[in-house]
């Protein structure tokens, strides 16, 4: 059978016989040549015997040229073109250094915007505690994991058809039941039931996606989170804690006892650098953290250890706070040595722009250096930001630092 399948190759309109015969002729020419080179000592059948095996070269680049050329238009008629960069490129994203990014929300898909243009070794542990909004609605009508901050990041680091990433954040306006839901979030949902379960469910998704690098939960446990507010009373759920007024003295996860994923571990021990947020801290960054072992592993690491510090305050979460005081609750929650670099903003941001946040109770995050160094982390200080419509990270300055920093000390480490 496989014989038959072989010779099928040779039926007509498969465009490939004459190219075939083509590179057969050119390696029949070049042996032709060095032949006549090596039994013939006259010089002028030596100038022909080089030029036999020139024809012959030519023949056969020409025609595994045009083989390649034959399949590549039948699996991607449409980006032919692209073959060579996306083959040079992929070898170069091999080779990119290893990066953990722990967090969630849209702080981090932006930040995997810029990586993936540095490295496909990039592994996003995503909290799975969000309980609002469609991710809300699927968790408690499918008792499943949320599915939103995964879609995000998986959109993030798609390298399918930009259509794809159109097509998964694609959000229903109307149409009773569907509204507010996005494609995205129903996809993995439907996947969960195809595939049986949440991260069988991802795994396909990324392959639809093509994405560059992996996502993975942080658990597959069904955590709620629990904030402990300073006045002494308890808020249960992410979205419950996003509107409360009250300063936030401690966060958890019920149960506190969640598993944490094994690729999650086995990201974290692998990696060059883990880099935390940038996101909420108290809903995106410390749930994280708090499951399982994984910042025991995260200190225990040899890995560059970066903290992407917000460059707002966040209503109801962080008021008031400065880059140390994020920092501080990160180590408050899990241990010293836990950080080695915090990265923070310190480009201006116009009158304008801080009167739009006013109205929002959000101020810029100062970024206050001597108190970060004596929590012993090294400050970056950059330009990190994009005020086109809101403040937020720039993704290509952030993951040049972020690279930068990587690269600089495996240098220094050599």
């Amino acid at each position: 059978m496989k014989i038959l399948n072989a010779f099928k190759w040779l039926y007509p309109g498969m465009w490939v016989k004459r190219w075939i015969l083509l590179s057969v002729f050119g390696i029949i020419m070049i042996s032709m040549g060095f032949v006549v080179m090596l039994l013939e000592q006259n010089p002028k059948s030596k100038l022909y015997a080089t030029v036999i095996i020139l024809v012959g070269i030519v023949a056969v680049v020409t025609g595994i040229k045009r083989i390649i050329k034959s399949f590549v238009t039948v699996f991607l008629p449409e980006r032919e073109g692209e073959l060579v960069d996306r083959v040079y490129l992929k070898r170069v994203l091999d080779r990119g250094p290893r990066i953990t990014v722990i967090g969630g929300g849209t702080g981090l898909s932006t930040m995997l915007h810029g990586l993936k243009e540095y490295t496909s070794n990039i592994t996003a542990v995503v909290t799975v505690a969000d309980d609002g909004g469609s991710s809300g609605r699927l968790r408690k009508d499918f008792n499943m994991l949320p599915p939103g901050d995964i879609r995000n990041c998986l959109v993030a680091l798609a390298d399918a058809e930009p259509l794809m990433g159109k097509l998964f954040q694609f959000r229903f306006e109307d149409g009773g039941d569907l509204k507010g839901h996005s494609f995205g979030n129903l996809f993995i949902a439907a996947m969960t039931k195809v595939a049986g379960s949440f991260d069988a469910a991802i795994k396909e998704s990324s392959k639809v996606l093509a994405i560059r690098g992996s996502v993975v939960p942080s658990t597959l446990d069904k955590a709620v989170l629990v904030a402990e507010h300073i006045d002494g009373h308890e808020t249960v759920g992410e979205t419950s804690i996003s509107k409360a007024n009250s300063p936030i003295r401690r966060i958890s996860l019920r149960p506190g006892n969640c598993r944490a994923t094994s690729e999650a571990i086995e990201a974290i021990r692998k990696a060059d650098a883990v880099v935390l947020g940038p996101g909420s801290l108290y809903t995106s960054i410390i749930p994280n953290l708090l499951v399982g072992n994984i910042y025991r592993e995260l200190i225990a690491s040899k890995a560059i250890k970066v903290y992407v510090c917000n460059v707002m305050t966040q209503k109801g979460e962080t008021d008031g706070y400065k880059a140390s005081d994020h920092m501080r609750a990160i180590i408050d929650h899990t241990a010293a040595g836990i950080i080695n670099y915090c990265i923070v903003n310190t480009a201006r941001i116009s009158a304008d722009m801080l009167k739009k946040y006013e109205g929002e109770y959000s101020y810029p995050v100062v970024a206050d250096i001597e108190n970060l160094k004596k929590l012993k982390a090294k400050a970056v200080e950059a330009h990190i930001i994009s005020t086109k419509d809101y403040v937020r990270h720039d993704s290509v300055r952030l993951a040049k630092i972020i690279i930068d920093l990587v690269t600089s000390l495996k240098k220094e480490k050599n």
